[in-house]
């Protein structure tokens, strides 16, 4: 059986999902992919459908009922993952901000010895193509934010462009993972950490996406912005016992 799997959640992807899929299956290492549909009304089910019958036993797809957070999406495709016993788990956009074969620099640093891999836009400068200059400095100074509140050197606490091997999703209770929207990713990045998993970053270049509408907003940020400190607050109490 492969030992890699991407997970790539959508709503409403129907301009990006099929050539996203097509990409990763054309990639020199033997991916599957689960798609985490949240009822989308445009036709990205229907999409994906067609295509599976064309890549059966690579691709799979779980629908949820409406749009329920990335971070449930990601959590329910990590426990269904971690069931069918894959060793490296991703995470990934569908609109081709991140480029698919940076999948395999992922992987690879996960066999070169890290638990978890980041996608990271700002380990070598600020490496972000097509945003607007506020978009920019609002993610960049995210992380710097993040970094003053748990004083972890993580330059792309935000990104949600991960590698983790399956050992880390089983060991982080991820039950206990809170936060649904934007602060999901600096959640599991925190918490991988203080259970003592080893966290690299690997640069790449991310370019927004051409095709469809962005589902950023200004609660997600919001709730990023509050809930870090309420996540570090929350860790002097929680013991993590090393995975």
């Amino acid at each position: 059986m492969p030992d890699s799997i991407v997970i790539i959640p959508t709503y409403n992807e129907k301009e990006n999902i099929e050539r996203m899929i097509r990409k990763v299956f054309s990639l020199p290492h033997d991916f599957h992919i689960l798609i985490v549909d949240d009822g989308s009304p445009d036709g990205t089910q229907q999409i994906v459908e067609s295509l599976q019958t064309e890549y059966t036993d690579r691709l799979f797809m779980e629908r949820r009922a409406g749009k329920q957070g990335l971070g449930t999406a990601y959590i329910h495709g990590f426990k269904w993952c971690i069931a069918r016993h894959y060793d490296f788990i991703f995470e990934m956009d569908a609109d081709f901000s991140h480029n698919p074969n940076d999948l395999l620099k992922l992987r690879q640093a996960c066999i070169d010895g890290a638990d978890a891999s980041i996608g990271s836009r700002y380990i070598k400068g600020v490496n972000v193509v097509n945003w607007p200059m506020s978009r920019v400095l609002m993610s960049y100074f995210a992380s710097v934010y993040v970094r003053m509140i748990t004083g972890i050197d993580i330059q792309d606490f935000t990104a949600g462009f991960m590698c983790y091997k399956r050992k880390v999703l089983e060991t982080v209770q991820l039950d206990k993972i809170k936060f649904v929207g934007y602060a999901f990713q600096i959640e599991m990045k925190y918490t991988s950490i203080k259970h003592g998993f080893k966290v690299v970053e690997v640069p790449i270049i991310f370019t927004d996406r051409t095709a469809g509408e962005s589902k950023m907003s200004t609660r997600i940020f919001r709730e990023a912005f509050l809930g870090v400190i309420q996540m570090r607050i929350n860790s002097i109490f929680r013991k993590y016992p090393e995975g």
